[in-house]
């Protein structure tokens, strides 16, 4: 089973189907985007390193039919700093990845998430001196 494929659940007590398949389907599973265990696994690494620098405090992770978004927030009671998302649908034109700041600018878009990711990277906090 690879990283990509999502895992099929079956309700307890119900064996496998006829010829091995599950007899239980879910329709909103089936439909629904996420992030992989790469994916989410660079995004929590970026995120951790902004917690550690103060810049980020929470986060929160929405899945959709359309699109699956990892938003970032300062605080938890304002709109989110900027937002991750990802659209499959968009994989062979812009690019599936893109971060989205709180002003609704696309920062960057592209097929690669760690090159996406890359421009947050960069993105410091403006300090008085």
């Amino acid at each position: 089973m690879s990283e990509a494929e999502p895992i099929e659940f079956s309700p307890r007590g119900s064996g496998a189907g006829v010829n091995g398949s599950s007899a239980f389907t879910h329709p909103t599973i089936a439909t629904t985007v996420f992030f992989t265990r790469a994916e989410l696994s660079a995004i929590l690494d970026l995120y951790g390193r902004k917690v550690a620098a103060g810049e980020w405090r929470d986060y929160a992770v929405d899945f959709g039919r359309d699109k699956a978004v990892f938003s970032a927030f300062r605080h938890a009671s304002e709109i989110p700093l900027y937002r991750i998302e990802k659209h499959p649908r968009l994989a062979r034109r812009q690019g599936a990845y893109s971060v989205v700041a709180a002003t609704g600018l696309i920062l960057k878009r592209g097929h690669d998430l760690l090159r996406v990711l890359a421009v947050l990277e960069r993105t410091r906090r403006l300090r008085a001196v």
